[in-house]
């Protein structure tokens, strides 16, 4: 049981390490594409537009923060490999049905006893219920009050 909790716990933890990797992501395409500046990438396509140069990053600055963002998604994406490679390998089927059996038999068990016990409680309840039917029955009547 404590095993399975560790498994689950690598895998919460592999959730949120995707979630950062998306969000690491989109903050990388916002940068991109808000701080980068219009460049010529073929002779036959000219440039219509261009920015502000307040509004993008110079080229050795863009440069460097592109770089920086690529080394996050790497190291991301290696602590996201290496909680993958962490995971356990999946159970075979053959052994799941077998646990499985098993924790039926053990549930229709605690069934049983359960069904015991409440019928063990009703039982109590009976004889309590008749004791004390048998009690006041056979009491000498009211009692006077002290004077």
């Amino acid at each position: 049981m404590l095993q399975e909790l560790s498994h689950m716990d690598r895998i919460t933890q592999l959730q949120d390490e995707i979630q950062r990797l998306l969000t690491i992501m989109s903050s990388t395409i916002a940068y991109l594409t808000a701080r980068s500046t219009f460049l010529q990438v073929s002779e036959q396509i000219p440039i219509t537009k261009t920015r502000n140069p307040d509004k993008y990053d110079p080229p050795e600055l863009f440069e460097a923060n592109k770089n920086e963002l690529v080394q996050d998604l790497i190291i991301k994406a290696k602590q996201i490999e290496y909680l993958i490679q962490s995971l356990p390998v999946p159970e075979p089927e053959q052994q799941q049905a077998i646990r499985l059996q098993a924790l039926e038999q053990q549930m229709q068990d605690a069934n049983e006893e359960y069904i015991q016990a409440v019928d063990r409680a009703k039982n109590l309840h009976r004889k309590i219920s008749e004791f004390l039917r048998t009690m006041l029955d056979n009491a000498d009547g009211p009692v006077e009050p002290v004077r």
